[in-house]
């Protein structure tokens, strides 16, 4: 089943109170998916920084003097803030693929959530209180994020497993649904020097994306391509350095409801999710129509 959130600011004077607010709406779905949860917050950019997101199911161990092991391996500074599971490596951009590389040399049991200049991702098993308290998620700032919380259908219940997905710099989507020729796509992906690290449908859309955009299209003009390359039912929320996009497939069974004012515009799989959102009275609410892109960049 799922539950999916999306909240793109128009309107900087939200920007302190985006991970409340994403958070808000993602746990009033929490009954929409039980496994797993995750949210992609996107903030400012500081010109001379880029960001790594890491998970390690030890982090005690994995941790631990990491960033003066890195620093070295890479030889440029290097730093880590540690939020439970998670952590946020900041390094030079120059630098950022080989921090990357350095760390899976280093820590091979460390996972990479993300990476770009401006992206944070957290996700966990369990609901979305418990991944939101985890991870003080309510007290982060930024200028839009996604959200997802989980029922397996088809992948195990992992960190992994869990959305957003992030196959490229400051990219990422979570999806409710489920794709039928995943594996199909998968093949060609990994002949065009794609990696994966799971057997989730959701990897595949995330991948097909940043394949597209990498060969010159924008985030709208990918989106498209979704509706003709990728089969089965999905709504897709995705979240780009700058972008926020929403596709459904031409059957579009997925239940999806969005709003727009002045100051932002929402996503939610269910109205209650956006009930809380400020002036939603006076909001512009509307269904997504099928096999239509829907997206905003700043």
């Amino acid at each position: 089943m799922c539950g999916i959130v999306g909240l793109f600011l128009k309107d900087k004077a939200l920007e302190p109170k985006l991970g409340a607010m994403l958070s808000e709406m993602l746990v009033s779905l929490s009954d929409r998916g039980p496994d797993s949860a995750g949210i992609a917050i996107y903030g400012a950019p500081s010109g001379n920084e880029a960001k790594i997101t890491i998970q390690s199911a030890k982090p005690e161990h994995d941790f631990r003097g990491l960033e003066a092991d890195l620093a070295k391996a890479i030889g440029a500074p290097v730093k880590i803030a540690v939020k439970s599971t998670h952590a946020v490596v900041r390094t030079e951009p120059a630098k950022i693929d080989q921090a990357r590389e350095a760390i899976q040399a280093l820590r091979p049991d460390i996972r990479i959530m993300g990476a770009g200049d401006v992206v944070e991702i957290y996700k966990e098993v369990g609901l979305p209180e418990a991944v939101v308290d985890r991870f003080d998620v309510r007290t982060m700032t930024g200028t839009h994020g996604i959200g997802h919380t989980r029922m397996a259908t088809e992948s195990a219940v992992t960190t992994m497993g869990a959305h957003p997905f992030s196959t490229g710099a400051d990219q990422c989507l979570v999806h409710n649904g489920s794709l039928s020729n995943h594996n199909n796509v998968r093949r060609e992906l990994i002949r065009e020097g794609m990696k994966f690290e799971t057997e989730n449908d959701t990897e595949v859309a995330a991948a097909y994306l940043s394949s597209q955009m990498a060969h010159g299209k924008n985030l709208g003009e990918a989106l498209e391509g979704t509706l003709s390359d990728l089969d089965g039912f999905f709504t897709f929320v995705v979240g780009t350095k700058n972008g926020f996009g929403v596709v459904r497939d031409p059957i579009a069974c997925k239940p999806a409801v969005m709003a727009e004012t002045d100051q932002y515009v929402a996503f939610g799989s269910e109205y209650r999710a956006l009930t809380k959102l400020p002036g939603i009275d006076n909001a512009r609410v509307w269904e997504p129509e099928p096999a239509t892109v829907y997206f905003w960049e700043h």
